[in-house]
């Protein structure tokens, strides 16, 4: 059974917020961040006769491929202003030949 993706993403919101609290900046450790992570479990029950799946918890009623597609886009990160910057740079440096393929 999946996790669901809303409640698994709000869980892991908050063990960040706590771990980069109790946590010295020195001693964290992606690792030890990534088994805290691990450790959530929020299955869902499926519902047989419309082949949906249901969170218990938050009521999130989703075909498989709607649970796919909500955590593709909870786990995609937004593109900041920084980013378009980068992008921007990156374009300007080439020159007109590669310009003109693209």
């Amino acid at each position: 059974m999946p996790n669901c993706p809303e409640c698994t993403s709000r869980e892991k919101k908050k063990i960040q917020a706590k771990y980069d609290a109790d946590t010295p900046e020195e001693d964290r450790h992606r690792d030890d961040l990534y088994k805290l992570f691990d450790e959530i479990d929020i299955p869902m029950k499926m519902d047989a006769a419309t082949k949906h799946f249901i969170c218990k918890r938050c009521g999130l009623y989703a075909t498989r491929e709607q649970v796919s597609d909500i955590r593709y886009k909870l786990n995609q990160k937004e593109r900041t202003r920084d980013d378009k910057h980068d992008d921007y740079l990156e374009w300007w440096s080439k020159s007109k030949k590669e310009k003109a393929e693209n």
